[in-house]
């Protein structure tokens, strides 16, 4: 990663993390190399992150495992109290499926808190990689996906939306949804 992605990823991260509380069991899908499961580790309960290039590791309340979710990973339902993804709805093949496996395994009360790119960062970022500034984590594997569809895909899921904010130039969106008790 160079520096800018590595500046945008902490404003992600800054920005995500206000809503996981303490005691959380924490699911972090997109994962990476483990970047928001060290900032909030020493307040949830517990800490599992998935991603299709992590390194495997387990310690004292942290489990990261290689793989997808949903799919090749499957967790019990109400498993999670927070469920972070960060960047990750614009690679993921079937973003609804994806909205009903986070309510499937999210308890009563808990929260999803993700963020969405504007579509038109995928030209901002293609400009950002031929001047060698980014390197665009995953860029090619975007599925063109509009941040404005994704309330009604986790409300069709069950969850409610608690916020929707604008950030990083309105180019990134923050969106926290809530299960209902």
């Amino acid at each position: 990663m160079r520096r800018l992605d590595r500046i945008l990823q902490r404003w992600r991260i800054d920005k995500a993390i206000a809503h996981v509380a303490t005691g959380d069991r924490l699911l972090d899908v997109g994962c990476h190399e483990g970047e928001l499961i060290e900032r909030v580790a020493g307040r949830a309960a517990s800490v599992t992150g998935v991603d299709p290039v992590a390194q495997p590791r387990e310690g004292a309340g942290l489990r990261i495992l290689r793989g997808v979710f949903p799919g090749e990973i499957g967790f019990a339902p109400a498993s999670f109290d927070c469920i972070t993804a960060l960047a990750v709805l614009e690679h993921v093949p079937d973003p609804a499926g994806f909205a009903r496996a986070c309510a499937r395994v999210l308890a009563p009360g808990g929260r999803v808190v993700i963020t969405v790119p504007h579509a038109a960062v995928d030209r901002i970022l293609d400009v950002l990689i031929a001047l060698r500034l980014v390197d665009g984590m995953a860029h090619e594997e975007h599925h063109g996906f509009e941040a404005a569809s994704t309330p009604a895909l986790f409300e069709s899921a069950g969850l409610t939306l608690a916020l929707c904010q604008r950030f990083q130039l309105g180019l990134n969106r923050l969106y926290v949804f809530a299960k209902p008790s």
